[in-house]
């Protein structure tokens, strides 16, 4: 199997980026502050693999978080 090609986030707008930091200190819900973090990585250039590592969870998760909000503009 060959290596997957790389995902990233589109451009992400300032509104969007305040809302990411703003979830990413204050969410109770560990899911939505994983979705944050995922997003605000893949923002700053870091690659899926790498951010799986990070945050100890799968490639295809980080994705699937990945195309989600570049389809819905959300974290939910």
């Amino acid at each position: 199997m060959g290596r997957r090609p790389e995902v990233f986030v589109r451009q992400v707008s300032m509104a969007e980026g305040q809302r990411l930091q703003r979830i990413t200190r204050t969410a109770k819900d560990p899911v939505k502050l994983r979705r944050a973090i995922v997003v605000l990585m893949s923002a700053q250039g870091q690659p899926a693999p790498d951010i799986a590592h990070l945050l100890k969870t799968s490639e295809d998760y980080v994705r699937d978080v990945i195309h989600a909000f570049n389809e819905r503009g959300s974290t939910r």
